[in-house]
């Protein structure tokens, strides 16, 4: 059983950090596609995306989003967290089989319970391939919690 617990604004602090792996997998970019409507072939046909500039196919640049979303839900400042808004920057492609790591640094404590967090998505080689800003309002009490177990879903 794995818990998710959250740090209220008081407990974080500038400079504090987070970060999450993700291996980008063909069942992400096909459930992403479900989820979104978003059927770009650039994303999902490989004879297509070899006559791209990226001469291949790339991953939805808002699967780095929703991963980062996942790690300010989940690590910091953790569950309660509610998002007020995002900058983002895509510098790089990420590819099927990418291992990236989703980085997460308080930047600024603001007014009425708001963080804003530095947002950058590494690559396996240590390439930044997404770098933005989220500033979120974190929880005011404590949120401990099971980790919901999610379906398996097939495609």
């Amino acid at each position: 059983m794995s818990m998710l617990e959250s740090r209220t604004y008081e407990e974080v602090g500038i400079g504090d950090t987070a970060s999450v792996n993700h291996t980008v997998s063909e069942r992400d970019l096909i459930l992403f596609a479900t989820v979104s409507g978003d059927v770009n072939p650039v994303h999902l046909d490989q004879q297509f995306a070899e006559t791209t500039p990226f001469k291949g196919r790339i991953a939805h640049g808002m699967l780095s989003g929703a991963l980062i979303s996942a790690a300010i839900a989940c690590e910091l400042p953790g569950p309660g967290t509610i998002y007020i808004g995002q900058e983002l920057s895509f510098l790089r492609p990420v590819r099927l089989g990418d291992e990236i790591r989703i980085e997460l640094e308080v930047l600024e404590k603001l007014p009425k319970n708001r963080l804003k967090i530095a947002t950058r998505v590494i690559n396996q080689d240590g390439k930044k391939v997404v770098d933005g800003a989220a500033t979120v309002m974190a929880p005011t009490e404590k949120v401990r919690l099971e980790r919901m177990q999610l379906p398996e879903v097939s495609y």
